[in-house]
């Protein structure tokens, strides 16, 4: 969550005026992320999230991600529900912004996840890729495999200014895996962004998923790879191997993973922490000064790819076969 659009009370208060939500007590922005225009509303009703959807959000996939919650929570997952507006829509217009009125979810994210809260993460990954099944509308994920050389293009010629030779370490790594990327493993709608920040605790007990503005039809087995490299990795760059056994085994409880998927964990790992370094790369050299956001560390995700082309399988991350 970020701010890039900045709003005013009284154009809040005239698009909460299609909504049957009370009157607007307090608002404040949220910086933590780096996507979206995020505020925290306080009106005499409740707690709610506002959303402005920025430009890397194509307004086409927001029935998606807003039909797509409305769909989990259908099938009792715990996240987060679009408010519809007087007129039974979802979407509005504010601050020239498509923009969104969201359920508040009660909970905290964990600063300093254990492995239990890892365990209850992969079960809660493997209870969404279950509950997913069925959901009428597709969404490729642009930030796959395809994807990427595309997004590094805008930033390869800048790479070494952040560390030396990382444009010919990260041109060599896209060539292999574009050359080695699975095929033919399970797919279905994947969360792809399941970070701390993106799961809420109350006390230890999870309490929900937020944040599905990177879902997807995607290798389901590609999610699971995203939470280890989000959830299992210390501030050192150590993998910590408890709570690597700690989520997949959570995750395995509910959907065990097949003989493939677990044969193609660690490219998958490679891949995703790719997608995270080239992300972060291009907003840490391009997000606009006086941008109320926090940038993040390309290269914490670069030691994670290193780490992960050194796995040659996964039971190195913990996963326990029979």
């Amino acid at each position: 969550m970020a701010v890039y659009t900045d709003i005013t009370e009284d154009e809040l208060a005239a698009f909460l005026s299609d909504y049957d939500v009370g009157t607007l007590t307090a608002y404040k922005g949220i910086a933590e992320g780096v996507e979206n225009s995020n505020f925290l509303l306080h009106t005499t009703v409740a707690r709610y999230i506002l959303t402005l959807y920025e430009k890397r959000v194509d307004p086409a996939d927001l029935p998606f991600f807003l039909g797509l919650m409305q769909h989990l929570a259908d099938r009792g997952l715990s996240c987060p529900l679009p408010i519809a507006r007087r007129d039974g829509g979802h979407l509005g217009v504010l601050s020239g912004r498509p923009a969104a009125l969201i359920s508040f979810l009660e909970g905290v994210w964990l600063r300093k996840p254990e492995a239990e809260h890892c365990r209850q993460v992969g079960a809660a990954l493997a209870a969404m890729h279950l509950a997913g099944e069925g959901f009428a509308l597709k969404r490729a994920n642009a930030l796959s495999v395809s994807g990427w050389r595309p997004l590094w293009n805008n930033s390869a010629a800048r790479a070494d200014e952040v560390q030396a030779g990382l444009k010919d370490e990260i041109a060599a790594e896209l060539d292999a895996l574009e050359r080695n990327w699975p095929v033919g493993l399970p797919e279905g709608v994947c969360h792809a962004d399941l970070f701390p920040d993106n799961v809420f605790f109350l006390g230890d007990t999870l309490s929900g998923l937020i944040d599905f503005y990177f879902a997807c039809n995607d290798i389901l087995a590609y999610d699971v790879s995203v939470c280890l490299n989000a959830w299992c990795f210390e501030k050192d760059g150590a993998f910590n191997l408890t709570k690597g056994r700690a989520l997949l085994a959570g995750y395995t409880a509910v959907r065990p993973l097949s003989a493939g998927e677990a044969q193609a964990l660690p490219l998958l790992a490679r891949g995703s922490a790719l997608r995270f370094f080239l992300t972060r790369l291009y907003d840490w050299l391009m997000t606009p000064a006086g941008a109320l956001v926090v940038k993040k560390d390309p290269l914490e995700y670069l030691r994670k790819l290193r780490f992960h082309r050194a796995v040659s399988n996964a039971a190195e991350y913990g996963l326990e076969t029979a």
